[in-house]
């Protein structure tokens, strides 16, 4: 049962691709303990394979779950037996864009709270109709939508999630659970560079915006700060990052921070390149809370033991409802997920800030949290992440300076 006081929920989920890898997408629902539909998510991801799909699938019902109630207790239920094997510790993830997929799914909801099950696929025919209704309408060249959806609840998996949630999300791991048969699932495809072509891939370019007065003074300076503009120094920086990215030839969409620096360095690379300006609110930097503005010193000073904490783990918070690291990972990773299904296949520079840059770059090379720690990213420093067909990504480039000089 689940423990006191905590709500039980069932998340079904799935997701397929028409060509594996091809056009594909996901569905994810969300059940009550008495089998009720509480959430749907459903999105197409560009072209990508059926396991990738399926994750995909599993991290958004794990995150509907979670904005439901983060303190709930959660069975996963699903079609596919890697992804569920997987999950469950039982198979090894030996291919570097599942693990990453899988590091992703234990950020989204505390994996020591969530249970995972087999389930046939006769069974999961909600989560499958919205995976289909998501991979029509990213054909059309739209996105799913809630309100247009035509998937009807399933009586029958209704009855199931509610007799499964009647056993608790702790303890559900026999009798419907599928345990290995021996062995450890196989890759599907190899790694970037070792395999078959899988076509043009998806590029974000990650410019970092240019100085601004509090840059030099190494000041925090985040979501919940003074939004400062750009000094003379950082417009300088934006106009030679716009003549180096005109003289790559390469972009064709530009989104930034809504920040105002980045904001400046965006249009003044709007200006060059004759592109519009896409606003995502999911680029923003971290809220640094009552650390804004000051100096390491100062907060070191004044917050000692909050510093030492946030130091040490990606969990832990600044002072005064500060975002911490952890946070801002999952943020950012929605909003990669939203832009990768956005421009599939295309080359999109994103103008954004030091957390957001290290964290895709973190996420790509499937690396620790702590990894964050260990990066150095200037103003204006160019970035680039390729994301392939099969969900890999590639880290091709890191902390560009060399146009500035």
């Amino acid at each position: 049962m689940p423990g006191p006081g905590r709500r039980a929920f069932t998340v079904e989920a799935d997701g397929g691709s028409r060509g594996n890898p091809g056009p594909a997408g996901y569905g994810a629902v969300v059940r009550g303990a008495d089998g009720a539909v509480l959430a749907e998510d459903a999105a197409y991801v560009g072209v990508a394979s059926n396991n990738v799909a399926e994750y995909r699938g599993l991290i958004a019902g794990l995150r509907a779950a979670r904005g439901l109630d983060p303190d709930a207790e959660v069975l996963v239920r699903m079609d596919s037996k890697l992804v569920v094997e997987q999950m469950s510790g039982r198979w090894k993830i030996k291919h570097p864009g599942m693990r990453e997929l899988a590091a992703e799914a234990r950020e989204a909801f505390p994996p020591e709270r969530v249970s995972y099950e087999w389930i046939p696929r006769e069974k999961n025919k909600h989560a499958d109709k919205l995976a289909n209704e998501a991979m029509d309408a990213g054909k059309r060249g739209e996105q799913w939508s809630a309100a247009a959806s035509r998937a009807e609840p399933d009586a029958a998996a209704a009855g199931d999630a509610a007799a499964a949630g009647a056993g608790g999300a702790g303890a559900r791991e026999g009798a419907g659970s599928v345990r290995a048969a021996g062995g450890t699932a196989k890759s599907a495809t190899p790694a970037v560079g070792w395999g078959a072509d899988l076509g043009a891939p998806t590029t974000f370019l990650l410019l970092r915006h240019g100085e601004t007065d509090l840059t030099p003074q190494k000041r925090f300076s985040g979501t919940g700060g003074s939004d400062p503009a750009l000094s003379a120094t950082g417009r300088g920086q934006a106009a030679a990052a716009a003549g180096h990215l005109a003289a790559r030839g390469t972009v064709q969409a530009l989104v930034s921070s809504p920040l105002r620096r980045c904001r400046e360095t965006a249009e003044a690379v709007a200006g060059r390149l004759g592109l519009d300006v896409r606003v995502e609110d999911g680029l923003r930097e971290a809220d640094f809370g009552a650390w804004e503005g000051l100096t390491f010193a100062e907060v070191r000073e004044r917050h000692p033991d909050d510093l030492g904490a946030w130091l040490r783990s990606t969990k832990a918070a600044p002072s005064g409802g500060g975002e911490s690291f952890a946070e801002v990972s999952r943020r950012v990773a929605v909003a990669r997920d939203k832009l990768l299904a956005r421009y599939a296949g295309r080359t999109v520079l994103l103008v954004t800030h030091v957390t957001p840059v290290k964290t895709l770059v973190r996420l790509a090379l499937g690396a620790p949290p702590e990894s964050l720690y260990r990066m150095e990213l200037s103003p204006a420093a160019l970035s680039e992440v390729a994301y392939f067909a099969d969900g890999l990504a590639s880290v091709r480039l890191l902390n560009d300076t060399s146009y500035l000089s």
